[in-house]
């Protein structure tokens, strides 16, 4: 048995869940997220809680089971609290704005990189150098966060670029002087 997926997912206040057949739907304070599951997974609402079980002990139910529970789990916890993903920029002359909705970057190119944030994502700049991706779906907030990151990585020698706060870059020696 899956260690994460035999566990409940809580429910808090204020969040409601609507199953139909394989279509788990979450409303919260922050929005509505809506999900399919494959159909060897099966969960019930019991109380405040969703439990998560197996249809079959079939390899996919097995390996999916786990999978399932977080998704869920992570369905409830956006739609309550969201996420964040924090970035910050380091090299002179690298900074970000925000034009609307959209993420404007210099970055050392010769043209500004901009990005138009998907569906139920914000952009928001503090200080020119720290970016900040909101959103109520954890996947969404990553992958936008990584490709914000992907426009300019940092760099090895001098650790340029844009990396998410707290990340440690490997450090290399430049050239050895005579």
């Amino acid at each position: 048995m899956s260690r994460i997926g035999k566990q409940p997912v809580p429910i808090p206040k204020g969040v409601t869940i609507t199953i139909d057949g394989q279509t788990l739907t979450v409303k919260g304070a922050k929005g509505e997220l809506s999900r399919e599951f494959p159909p060897e997974i099966a969960f019930i609402q019991e109380g405040e809680t969703i439990v998560v079980t197996r249809v079959n002990e079939s390899r996919n139910a097995r390996q999916r089971h786990g999978l399932v529970r977080t998704l869920i789990a992570n369905m409830v916890e956006g739609v309550s609290k969201g996420y964040e993903k924090k970035l910050e920029i380091q090299g002179v002359g690298y900074r970000a704005s925000t034009q609307g909705s959209k993420l404007v970057m210099a970055l050392g190119y010769s043209h500004p990189v901009e990005f138009d944030p998907p569906a139920g994502i914000t952009f928001a700049v503090e200080k020119n150098t720290s970016v900040t991706v909101t959103g109520i779906d954890k996947e969404v907030v990553g992958n936008t966060a990584a490709r914000v990151r992907a426009a300019r990585p940092p760099e090895p020698y001098k650790g340029k670029g844009v990396r998410y706060l707290g990340e440690q870059v490997r450090r290399k020696a430049g050239k050895a002087g005579k």
